[in-house]
């Protein structure tokens, strides 16, 4: 999971009791996408599309956890995100908030000819 030097500043605030930071749970996370290709680096604290790029809250049930695998999910109707999909985020809020992870990928081009369900899973290793 290519996390930002933010995810690494929460994940110690959390082991030890902290509260500085907006969970990821249902109530707060959302997918972000955008079509930027820059790549990525830790530092960042947003997607780097310029401007064609949306955040969309997780679907019902989402985020799920298994051990130390989070799967996000979140839909994108027919009238939102239609351009090409070169980046992914993960939020604690629909605007601002902090950014958890950005992965490059090239995912296609989205019309409005179709919703498009984006489902990303990270994994947390600790090395």
């Amino acid at each position: 999971m290519p996390l930002v030097d933010l995810a690494r500043d929460m994940i110690a605030d959390a082991i030890l009791g902290g509260s500085s930071y907006a969970k990821f749970n249902s109530a707060n996370a959302h997918i972000g996408v955008g079509d930027s290709s820059a790549a990525f680096a830790s530092t960042q604290t947003d997607l780097q599309a310029a401007t064609n790029k949306l955040r969309k809250p997780m679907d019902a049930t989402y985020p799920q956890r298994s051990a130390n695998v989070i799967t996000w999910r979140a839909t994108f109707g027919t009238a939102e995100a239609n351009f090409a999909w070169n980046e992914r985020g993960i939020f604690n809020a629909l605007s601002g908030g902090q950014m958890l992870s950005r992965k490059v990928v090239s995912l296609g081009t989205k019309t409005s000819s179709a919703s498009w369900q984006l489902t990303c899973t990270d994994t947390v290793v600790l090395v």
